[in-house]
């Protein structure tokens, strides 16, 4: 019977996979270890346990999977549906979010999503301008970006002079300090934070004097980009239904919707709202991210 359940377990592997040909990643091995343990506590519940003596123990791969099924199980849900962890790999989202941040993501305020799939299946909350989103790079779906929302659909988002105008009125904003990082090659560079305005969100975001806030020759071909217009002074571009444009907090060091287009409300994640750890700054934990 071991030998039987283990053939059939290994088909049970490759069947999945070959439905989900293409999806990779954790959200699918853990759908796979989920299953696998689930198939092996069921066989154990439903045959195997009439058929072992009084005092006779399970077989060590059953006792594995029997001990393993309710915490990958329970792993699952929570990443699927509640939380999911995620770290900052870069300095985008400075001074909001740093290197080495690891942060938490609400999965359900934008709709509950079948897991792996990400196929919506219940509307929760619309996403707001001002608020932090992970997504699924569009370029590149395996890859998740997180980035603020700065136009949902059918907003005029212009970016000229280094300052936001969303459907034609400049976002309020203040100056609030500097913010010193090492970029490469161990180089300090001091950039200008201020206070900005998106819808009721109110949030930090920097430039640094002698960047271009936009430069037109490094965008990219993508979607809907005839609703963008370009100049020497920046850009204007109107959101398409279904889309969102995102960008960085660190306007002058971010890869975002200026370059590569729009995201679509398919690749959402969900909304980050809480850095739970960083290895190299102890007083970041438990930070609500604005």
């Amino acid at each position: 019977m071991d030998a039987l359940a283990i053939i059939l377990l290994l088909l049970l592997i490759g069947g999945v996979a070959l439905v989900f040909k293409g999806v990779a990643g954790l959200p699918l091995l853990l759908l796979l270890a989920t299953v696998i343990t689930g198939a092996i506590w069921l066989w154990d519940k439903l045959v195997l346990s009439k058929k072992r003596g009084k005092d006779e123990a399970r077989a060590p791969g059953v006792e594995y999977s029997v001990s393993l099924f309710p915490v990958i199980l329970l792993v699952f849900l929570l990443r699927s549906f509640l939380v999911e962890p995620f770290r900052i790999p870069s300095g985008s989202m400075m001074p909001t979010l740093l290197a080495g941040d690891f942060i938490l993501v609400n999965k359900y305020t934008y709709g509950i999503r079948l897991p792996v799939l990400d196929k919506k299946i219940i509307d929760v909350n619309a996403p707001q301008r001002g608020e932090i989103m992970v997504f699924h790079y569009p370029e590149d779906p395996s890859v998740d970006y997180i980035k603020r929302i700065v136009g949902t659909p059918g907003d005029l988002v212009e970016y000229r002079d280094k300052r936001l105008a969303i459907n034609g009125q400049p976002l309020a904003y203040r100056e609030n300090g500097t913010f010193s990082f090492e970029t490469g090659g161990l180089n300090y560079v001091t950039g200008i934070v201020y206070r900005e305005k998106l819808g009721t969100h109110e949030h930090a975001a920097m430039t640094v004097p002698g960047i271009p806030g936009f430069i037109p020759e490094q965008a990219k071909r993508f979607p809907y980009q005839e609703n963008c217009t370009y100049n020497e002074d920046g850009f204007a571009c109107r959101v398409p239904a279904g889309h969102y444009f995102m960008m960085g907090d660190n306007r002058d060091g971010s890869n975002d919707s200026r370059y590569w287009g729009f995201v679509p409300e398919r690749n959402i994640v969900g909304k980050a709202f809480l850095i739970w750890m960083n290895f190299g700054d102890f007083k970041r934990i438990g930070t609500m991210i604005d």
